[in-house]
């Protein structure tokens, strides 16, 4: 039976690497609401594995047409020059090699790029910017919480920064989004700019300023809870940006060309 082609952008969603429990193996693993919300909004997910040489990554991405970058836990302090604070908890050093790498790899394809929680921070630091290690001391007289200590659902405002994709996206006015991180982004990197703020100043999101790359960063989770309208509206962008012009969009009309 031939293969059928189709015009649905692929979209590479990094994937977590997680130690292995006594007596077992390491495992990788997606959060489902990132493979779901991609699949409603007309695109194919695809799942990266953390690859850690460049060649062989670059495989990967040249089939794709989009990357989403995931929540995680922590990036290791020692490694931005940090003394690490108590309460951080890290990811693997494969998984943070791996995502080092894809944000640097995503950049110089200027490939679109969604990210989210960690993966906001991952873009962030990659590029040169900076965070806080943890709200609740470094930014301890604002008072202002961005997670639940119990682990529960906490949801606060955000307002959109003028002239800025979020605001195109979302509109007018602020939205209220889910909160689960105890870090944020202190200085934004070079070439990207606050797309959103917390009312305590926090920057929530940020944008590429450029019009050549699609690369949005969100501090909430917009493949959680339902995929309510607010959240839908962000994937929708991010999918409707990978949809075009993208290397592995043209090879797949370059090859229905060819067979016509």
């Amino acid at each position: 039976m031939p293969t059928m082609v189709t015009n649905r952008p692929l979209i590479g969603i990094n994937a977590e690497h997680l130690a292995p429990a006594k007596g077992g193996a390491p495992r990788s693993i997606v959060h489902s609401g990132y493979y779901e919300c991609l699949l409603s909004a007309g695109a194919l997910p695809i799942i990266i594995p953390p690859l850690t040489k460049e060649h062989d990554l670059a495989h990967v991405l040249d089939r794709l047409d989009g990357v989403v970058l995931v929540e995680g836990d922590d990036m290791s302090p020692t490694r931005m020059g940090m003394t690490p604070h108590p309460s951080i908890k890290t990811i693997s050093d494969r998984r943070e090699n791996h995502d080092r790498l894809l944000c640097r790899m995503v950049a110089e394809r200027k490939m679109p790029t969604l990210g989210v929680g960690l993966g906001m921070q991952e873009l962030n630091v990659v590029h040169g910017g900076t965070l806080y290690q943890h709200l609740p001391e470094d930014l301890a007289l604002k008072g202002f919480p961005h997670r639940d200590p119990q682990g529960g659902a906490h949801r606060h405002i955000v307002v959109m920064e003028k002239n800025s994709k979020l605001k195109a996206i979302y509109g007018e006015g602020e939205i209220c989004v889910n909160s689960y991180h105890h870090q944020g982004i202190r200085k934004v990197a070079p070439g990207f700019r606050a797309a959103a703020l917390a009312p305590d100043g926090l920057i929530e999101a940020i944008e590429w300023t450029g019009k050549d790359w699609f690369c949005v960063g969100v501090q909430w989770h917009p493949q959680n809870e339902g995929n309510i309208s607010l959240d839908t509206q962000l994937i929708d962008a991010f999918v409707a940006a990978a949809s075009q012009g993208t290397p592995a969009v043209a090879e797949k009309t370059l090859k229905l060309a060819k067979a016509g």
